[in-house]
């Protein structure tokens, strides 16, 4: 049975940093691209980053892109999201998703499971 568990979500100030995780089980890990999602109250599902089977190619959103970072461990089945210079706009749930293949897609249907979410609130 497939499981994506995230953590690591809170309640922060604007310019805050924070560092996501999600552990991945019943997967094949090292051969999945991974992915994050967003959903804020009232707002279209948003993709946010991409990473593929060896963290050796990534893809970000523009509105994150050179402030959040995805990387991966494959040792440890997880992949994480470095959330840097946090924004109220940020606000929203986070949701981990994985890949059966080993290259990245930006659309939720690319993507064939995905994890319940964890709360991220960034306060002006």
């Amino acid at each position: 049975q497939v499981q994506l568990v995230e953590s690591g979500g809170g309640l922060v100030q604007a310019g805050a940093s924070l560092r996501l995780s999600c552990a991945a089980s019943g997967v094949t890990f090292s051969n999945q691209a991974m992915g994050w999602f967003r959903q804020a109250p009232g707002k279209e599902r948003e993709f946010v980053a991409a990473i593929n089977w060896n963290g050796g190619a990534t893809y970000y959103t523009e509105s994150v892109r050179g402030r959040f970072t995805i990387s991966r461990d494959n040792a440890k089945n997880t992949v994480y999201l470095q959330m840097d210079s946090l924004k109220p706009e940020d606000t929203a749930v986070y949701i981990c998703a994985a890949d059966r293949l080993a290259t990245y897609g930006i659309n939720w249907n690319d993507y064939d499971y995905w994890g319940q979410g964890t709360q991220v609130t960034v306060s002006s």
